[in-house]
């Protein structure tokens, strides 16, 4: 046996190397991934969702930029740090992609609550991020987010670390929001939290762009009604979306193909 093949075999597997917490955060990221490509919500190589460590705030995960997303493993993903460094890289012809990193580490800095982050390029958020009139509380789904939601506006592609602190403002303390021109963004305290809330915001426009391009009026609904569901909307009222949802996600994961696991 060569010594080069003794040394390969010798190489722990990742899950070996990390902590317990961080390979849950791997395997939960890589399962977002997943399913926003199961979803219709993937964009090529491009867009991105990040999870912070547990056990070490100043470190977050990140895909590679050249994977598919329905190519990421728990393994594959990127370890950066909130200074840009990359602390670990399974590929080497696959590394960060500024932007990402632009974004994901102004949202980390931020906000403390924050330990997911969620990008997206779809076709109805890019659309109903072009409108003027944003998103309009047209259906159920999009009364959850109502007067819940951020919007930021496009000053050019996200590779300026300048651009961090617009986005953060722009975000405050809410967990949804729209980049004007751009797409769409969502954060939470939990990956499931942060895949939902895409899930309902991403419906919403899909939604509102179909009834649109029907070309006849809009059924508007009266301001009591949207201020009533709003209410029962609230953080405070209503469950926390994702927590229940996440299992069930994973089980259909795990039916097609469990490889987001390795």
């Amino acid at each position: 046996m060569s010594s080069k093949t003794a040394s390969l075999r010798n190489v722990k597997p990742l899950r070996a190397r990390v902590s317990a917490a961080e390979w849950q955060t791997r395997v939960d990221l890589a399962a977002a991934y997943r399913l926003c490509d199961l979803y219709g919500m993937s964009d090529m190589i491009y867009t991105h969702i990040s999870a912070r460590l547990p056990d070490e705030p100043r470190h977050f995960l990140i895909n590679p930029h050249g994977l598919l997303f329905d190519e990421i493993t728990a393994s594959s993903l990127l370890k950066v740090d909130l200074d840009g460094k990359v602390l670990y890289q399974p590929e080497s012809d696959y590394g960060l992609q500024i932007a990402g990193y632009v974004i994901h580490s102004a949202l980390y800095l931020a906000r403390a609550d924050v330990n997911a982050a969620m990008h997206t390029h779809t076709t109805a958020g890019m659309a109903v991020s072009a409108l003027k009139c944003g998103l309009l509380p047209l259906t159920q789904t999009a009364l959850r987010f109502h007067g819940r939601l951020a919007y930021h506006d496009f000053n050019g592609p996200e590779r300026d670390a300048s651009e961090r602190e617009r986005l953060a403002e722009d975000l405050g303390a809410l967990n949804v929001m729209i980049l004007r021109n751009h797409g769409l963004l969502t954060v939470g305290p939990t990956v499931a939290e942060t895949f939902t809330a895409m899930y309902g915001i991403e419906r919403s426009c899909q939604a509102q762009v179909v009834a649109m391009a029907c070309n006849t009026p809009l059924n508007e609904l009266p301001e009591a009604v949207v201020e009533k569901t709003m209410g029962m909307y609230a953080p405070s009222v209503i469950r926390r979306y994702g927590l229940l949802e996440w299992p069930a996600l994973l089980r259909r994961l795990d039916k097609q193909d469990p490889s987001f696991r390795d």
